[in-house]
């Protein structure tokens, strides 16, 4: 009984395999999917099984060389070589001229390294020469391309997808062998594939289930699926359907859904808009003076080396800085301004605060705000920041920081504890939380906040305070204004229950589906 059901679990890609070769009978790729018309992939499924069920067995391992022709190929087919067109090009405008080989590859539309080797093969072959002008001339009146050879291995292509190298001769391997290119490698008209081809042959054990299959009258069409258009046909009332085996595992359902950081990211804002909070955005590209000039920090500050800020190749500066807040900024870093500081006491660099960075931290976006706010109001941004650093466990050199103010009247310390506490327990899911007293140039007083990492222990998520005088006044605000610039990355950690920065963005798509918020 064990023995007959074993028979009747058999796949029909396996039955029909086994029913349609014989003893000693050489049972191959090609020939199953010639013969019985199964697909690559079903034929590699089906000796698989057959393999492990020792059903069949392999007699022969050897390898083959195939050739297809590439997308170049068909253009190069169906429009001309690059020594075709241009022998072409040349022969066509003979009577009205010469041209260079910059002109030529104006006319063709094909890259300048294709024309030269072009014309190299053909200056080479004695087809075509060069004046003292620098212009392609026509060498021998009545020459061809020099290219019918690999004319005539591109029409070999004509209906067949592949051609074995066994079915060219020894002059065409010669030609074609320069002209392919592997998978994956740079371009060529031809792809050669190496092929390993592997021929079996039927076990006894596969010889006695062929036996038995036909004594059960199974033939490897039975019906495994039942779908509507059998129904309607009625074709089931006289098909033989296979047997269900109900111990075998389903099959495994992958549901789509949202990257696990996209959704806490979406989140963050949900609960951030839900509090009253309008979002803001900005370029990736920013000015030193709205980076870090209008934050109140000096231009000879630490953080404005090159080691820690990524500065812009082309444009190296933007044109111009609006109207009146460089004016007003400038005077508050040289002499206070207005705001009853002293400043910092250094003459401002009106050239350097147009300088083109990558935005390095997400306050910029609030320096931005500040000139438009509304009084009271609340804002929010989630930032991409770039920033020199060593890539570990909790750190990147690329990074997300949600970043916002609240100004108004009433805004006080207190009021920025109880926002940073709510990130730290409401949207990171933190455990435990520690305020720690900081410094930044833009803020007075200044509060880093700080979670304890199951795993990694305490560490920052960022920092925050309430803008100085020196931040609000040159941008129009009077009031106070509480400013946050806060690691998402690192609440992420926590709210996702990972060890390491790095596998927020894995390429791992199963650590990716393993993933639920904690």
């Amino acid at each position: 009984m064990e023995r007959e059901q074993l028979i009747k679990e058999l796949h029909p890609l396996e039955i029909r395999v086994l029913l349609h070769f014989g003893k000693d009978e050489s049972v191959t790729p090609d020939r199953v999917q010639e013969e019985l018309g199964y697909k690559p992939g079903q034929s590699n499924q089906a000796f698989s099984w057959l393999t492990a069920k020792q059903l069949i067995e392999e007699t022969e391992r050897r390898m083959s060389t195939e050739y297809s022709i590439t997308d170049l190929g068909r253009e190069y087919k169906e429009r001309g070589t690059p020594e075709e067109r241009v022998m072409e090009l040349v022969r066509s405008v003979r009577k009205q001229g010469s041209l260079t080989l910059p002109e030529i590859t104006n006319k063709l539309g094909l890259e300048n390294k294709d024309v030269g080797s072009a014309y190299g093969a053909l200056a080479k072959a004695g087809l075509l020469a060069m004046n003292e002008a620098k212009q392609v001339i026509l060498k021998v009146e009545s020459a061809r391309s020099g290219s019918e050879n690999t004319r005539e291995l591109l029409e070999l292509f004509d209906d067949l997808e592949t051609v074995p190298e066994q079915d060219l001769s020894e002059a065409q391997k010669t030609l074609i062998r320069p002209l392919s290119r592997k998978r994956g490698a740079d371009r060529g008209m031809f792809r050669v594939v190496d092929r390993e081809q592997v021929s079996y042959r039927l076990t006894p054990a596969g010889l006695q289930a062929a036996k038995e299959l036909r004594a059960l009258g199974m033939t490897g069409e039975e019906i495994g699926q039942i779908t509507p258009e059998l129904l309607r046909s009625e074709k089931w009332k006289s098909a033989t359907f296979r047997s269900y085996n109900i111990n075998t595992p389903p099959l495994r359902v992958l549901l789509g859904r949202k990257n696990p950081y996209v959704e806490f990211l979406e989140d963050l804002k949900d609960k951030l808009n839900a509090l009253g909070f309008e979002e803001f955005d900005g370029p990736l590209l920013e000015t030193e003076f709205w980076n870090c000039d209008a934050l109140f920090m000096p231009q000879f500050h630490a953080a404005r080396d090159i080691h820690d800020v990524y500065y812009v190749k082309n444009p190296t500066h933007a044109k111009e800085i609006e109207q009146p807040y460089l004016d007003q900024v400038a005077a508050c870093h040289e002499n206070g301004w207005t705001t009853g500081s002293l400043g910092w006491r250094y003459p401002f660099d009106r050239d350097f605060t147009r300088r083109m960075i990558l935005r390095s931290q997400g306050t910029v976006l609030s320096a931005k705000a500040l000139p438009r706010a509304k009084v009271p109001g609340r804002y929010f941004g989630v930032v991409r920041c770039f920033r020199y650093d060593k890539v570990d466990a909790t750190h990147l050199a690329d990074f997300y920081q949600t970043e916002g103010i609240a100004l108004g009247e009433s805004v006080n310390l207190k009021t920025l504890l109880g926002l940073l506490k709510m990130f730290a327990v409401e949207v990171a899911g933190a455990k435990e939380f520690k305020f720690v007293p900081g410094y930044f140039p833009f803020t007075e007083p200044s509060v880093e906040i700080h979670i304890r990492h199951p795993e990694l222990g305490w560490f920052e998520l960022g920092g925050s305070g309430i803008f100085r005088p020196e931040v609000t006044k040159p941008l129009g605000i009077e009031v106070p204004v509480l400013a946050w610039g806060l690691g998402i990355d690192r609440m992420a950690l926590v709210a996702l229950g990972l060890n390491d920065l790095r596998d927020l963005f894995t390429a791992d798509i199963e650590q990716v589906r393993l993933r639920r918020r904690r």
